[in-house]
């Protein structure tokens, strides 16, 4: 736990949850290189959250923690009118519309973003769009082995978007071959995803759409993690004038 004192001349506070893992540790380095914020508190596990917040007075807290922690460290920003950031992925549904509620509740914004990188926010944007022209796609993501969910936050949301894409131009999934193996990846909002695990990533992904006679390749990779800095910084930035639960840093471009 580390808590910097209050200044006048500081536009933005910022806390960071998981100050000590990868993510954390680049939000903090980020952060004190902007000019226009400041670290007040850098927040780790086993760390009383509320009492934390309450005694640094920040203005956004970045949640970088693990899936065990970041609801109740989510309920404890929300509870005390703290804006929050979350970039940790594998909520489930449940958990979303509970932080919907609380935003609600305390009248305090919320924004979940399955991934930061500005590059993989615009693939995702450009892979709805291509769902409208090439109906059949499928997902490959691979991530470095210690990440726990799969598919990844960023697989499940791009599929979202592809389904999205095909229901406003009303159409049809194209065709997949069956699959009783497991072996076709998980069907997820009606696209095929399949997860890599392995040393030497950090995120990558490439949605590949095929058509009659063609296909389409659409690829981010992040090969550090300073690739989702800007868009935290932007979030920082953004995510005071917003209103509720934000789903995915595109809606704050």
């Amino acid at each position: 736990m580390n808590i910097a004192p209050a200044t006048s001349d500081t536009p933005v506070r910022v806390a960071v949850a998981g100050a000590w893992g990868r993510m954390g540790r680049e939000t903090v380095l980020a952060v004190n290189d902007a000019p226009d914020m400041q670290i007040v508190a850098e927040i780790g596990r086993g760390d009383d959250v509320a009492a934390l917040l309450a005694s640094s007075r920040p203005d956004v807290l970045v949640e970088f923690s693990t899936p065990t922690s970041v609801m109740s460290n989510v309920r404890a920003a929300l509870s005390a009118s703290v804006p929050v950031l979350i970039g940790a992925t594998g909520l489930s549904e449940t958990d979303r519309a509970e932080i919907a509620a609380l935003c609600e509740r305390f009248d305090t914004p919320a924004l979940l973003a399955p991934n930061f990188a500005l590059g993989a926010v615009l693939l995702m944007r450009f892979a709805k769009d291509a769902a409208r022209y090439f109906p059949a796609a499928e997902i490959i993501e691979l991530h470095h082995e210690r990440k726990l969910d799969a598919p990844s936050g960023t697989a499940i949301r791009t599929a979202q978007l592809i389904a999205e894409g095909r229901a406003e131009a009303n159409v049809t999934p194209g065709a997949t071959a069956p699959d009783e193996s497991g072996a076709r990846g998980a069907n997820t909002h009606g696209v095929p995803v399949h997860s890599v695990r392995l040393p030497g990533f950090v995120a990558s992904q490439e949605v590949i759409f095929g058509g009659a006679g063609q296909r389409l390749s659409l690829r981010h990779d992040s090969t550090d993690r300073a690739s989702f800095m800007p868009g935290v910084l932007l979030a920082v930035r953004q995510i005071r004038s917003r209103r509720g639960l934000v789903i995915g840093l595109e809606n704050l471009l």
